[in-house]
């Protein structure tokens, strides 16, 4: 265990106060929540106008084809996390995170508009994680500022996960920001620590998807690390501007995820590659999820 994920451990045992929210109980890793108490998450209304020049999904429109698109998208991931039958689910399909070889590759676009999709279930809720924390794209995408976020949750004892969570004016989407920066974060994000903090998430809430907008798998190490306690992974890739030798190095990585499905992004449109939207196609790339999904 390194030095960081050893002080980290530490910190985390102190005792704390046991207070909760309406949507998140707080309680140290590994001991029971206690009953809810009165929320401390803060509220961010996320713009819509924001959203729509940015060709982002607006929840409650009229049908549009990248609504449609992403609708089409999460329905395998849907089917793996939350199956009929036992049989059919994916062992914790409901962590999910999203990826890609290099930075801007639409990862976060991705991550967004498909986080508002699920929101718009009637029966599931999701949690949108900026794990990118050195560079922190969800709040700017979504047009709201942050400021405490998950690295706070990690290095601080005093700070607790209501602390951080952001309300949004869609009942079914809170959003875990990225938090202010730190100078081990990469280290405290392949931690202990932030492997306990994923078990927790999961464990809360049975409805819920914890989707995570990762950093790219080729800029630094941690995502590789996360991947491996992902039920699923979305590896974004930008058609014209990747080279195959990149992706190919980046999915070495994924390889402890048995469940990675591709989304191609600004591709030309080819029948019988895929789900499309606009200029990409979607597809599972293990025979297993084309099974279970029917992709």
């Amino acid at each position: 265990m390194s030095i960081i994920e050893k002080a980290l451990d530490k910190s985390r045992t102190r005792p704390r106060q046991g207070t909760g929210s309406g949507d998140e109980r707080s309680a140290p890793f590994g001991v029971a929540a206690p009953a809810p108490e009165p929320s401390r998450s803060k509220q961010v209304h996320i713009d819509f106008a924001w959203l729509r020049k940015q060709g982002i999904v607006i929840p409650g429109e009229e049908r549009s084809s990248i609504a449609e698109e992403f609708r089409i998208m999460k329905r395998p991931l849907l089917n793996n996390a939350f199956g009929r039958h036992s049989a059919m689910q994916i062992p914790r399909g409901r962590l999910i995170m999203v990826t890609s070889a290099l930075p801007r590759e639409g990862k976060t676009f991705t991550a967004t508009n498909l986080a508002l999709s699920i929101a718009q279930e009637l029966d599931r809720t999701v949690l949108l994680v900026d794990a990118d924390v050195a560079r922190p794209a969800i709040p700017i995408t979504m047009g709201f500022e942050a400021d405490r976020g998950l690295m706070d949750v990690l290095t601080d004892p005093g700070i607790d996960l209501p602390d951080v969570l952001l309300r949004t004016n869609l009942e079914n989407l809170t959003i875990l920001p990225a938090g202010r920066p730190h100078g081990r974060s990469t280290e405290i994000l392949a931690s202990d620590v932030m492997m306990r903090l994923i078990n927790d998430l999961h464990e809360r809430y049975d409805d819920r998807v914890i989707l995570f907008d990762s950093p790219p798998l080729l800029a630094t190490s941690e995502p590789g690390v996360l991947a491996s306690h992902m039920g699923q992974v979305i590896m974004v890739v930008d058609a014209d501007r990747t080279p195959a030798a990149s992706v190919e190095q980046a999915m070495e990585q994924l390889q402890s995820c048995d469940v990675v499905l591709s989304a191609l992004n600004r591709a030309p449109a080819l029948p019988g590659l895929g789900y499309y939207y606009g200029g990409s196609y979607y597809h599972g790339r293990e025979h297993e999820v084309q099974a279970r999904a029917g992709a």
